[in-house]
């Protein structure tokens, strides 16, 4: 009688260990679950023609711009308001330039909005920002090259130094980069066929 106690103590232990095992994945589960929402939400945020051609364009957000890090979208288009008025502002007769600037944007932006940040949305962020920074030199001559890494240069920086404009938001992107891992390029480059476009 006492065996049947042992392998009842037994079987009882073995279950509440399963148990607690498989509680204690749910959340990592449920974390992997969210992940790949996120990732996928990541791919899936693309500018639009109106956005380039400006139908949508935001009131400018005057000083509310710099206190947060995320600063105000008005529009809801993904890009922080501050910086696509002057990407407007600077290239008012240039399609072309200002879909892809708006593109870079719009993949920074990402940095300081996502809800989730881990390795894996890290990593498609970047990608994003890699892909938009791709489809700024598909704009620019090739003929020189010294000239094509002025152009681009001067054009990611334009970029940049508004959507980093405080220390705030620059800390937050070198904590944001830490988090990166090793990816490959995407495939897909610019959001729209800035060919199509008139200037």
């Amino acid at each position: 009688m006492n065996w049947k106690k042992i392998l009842l103590w037994t079987v009882g232990g073995i279950v509440i260990i399963y148990v607690a095992l498989v509680i204690a994945r749910v959340p990592n589960s449920l974390d992997k679950i969210r992940t790949a929402e996120q990732v996928a939400k990541i791919h899936a945020t693309k500018l639009t023609l109106d956005d380039v051609l400006g139908k949508n364009l935001p009131p400018d957000p005057g000083a509310e711009a710099g206190k947060t890090i995320a600063g105000i979208d008005a529009n809801k288009n993904g890009i922080r308001d501050d910086v696509e008025l002057a990407i407007f502002k600077e290239y008012p007769n240039s399609a072309k330039t200002r879909a892809v600037l708006l593109q870079y944007a719009l993949a920074l932006q990402m940095e300081a909005i996502q809800p989730i940040v881990n390795k894996d949305t890290v990593t498609e962020v970047i990608r994003e920002e890699s892909r938009a920074f791709v489809c700024i030199g598909d704009i620019v001559s090739r003929e020189d090259l010294k000239k094509f890494d002025e152009q681009t240069d001067l054009l990611t920086k334009f970029v940049k130094e508004r959507q980093l404009n405080t220390q705030e938001r620059k800390e937050f992107r070198t904590a944001f980069y830490e988090k990166v891992g090793s990816y490959a390029s995407l495939e897909r480059l610019c959001d729209l066929d800035y060919s199509t476009l008139p200037n």
